[in-house]
């Protein structure tokens, strides 16, 4: 399942990456393969921001705010039973969210 396309705020910095495959491990989403001797991003919008890469990369090649975005407002939204919030009050669309 993929959420909103383009808001994930994952980052991925091959320069620091040593191709131990640690993120593909973790990731629930399958976001990362490991292509030669580094990591790769397969699809950014698969990326729900749980932050298991990020915790799990022992060589800070990983960046993202776990827990915050729109794919964490689809998240809460399914959990909680309503519509998806940014949390940043109004509609999402007038409010500069997503």
């Amino acid at each position: 399942m993929k959420y909103l396309r383009d808001v994930a705020s994952l980052e991925l910095f091959p320069e620091k990456c040593t191709g131990c495959g640690v993120c593909a491990e973790v990731c629930p989403r399958e976001v990362y393969v490991i292509n030669g001797k580094k990591a790769a991003i397969t699809d950014r919008d698969l990326c729900m921001e749980c932050g298991a890469c990020a915790l799990n990369c022992a060589f800070d090649a990983i960046k993202v705010n776990a827990g915050v975005g729109c794919a964490s407002a689809v998240i809460n939204g399914m959990i909680m039973g309503g519509e998806p919030s940014c949390g940043c009050g109004g509609k999402a669309e007038t409010a500069g969210c997503c």
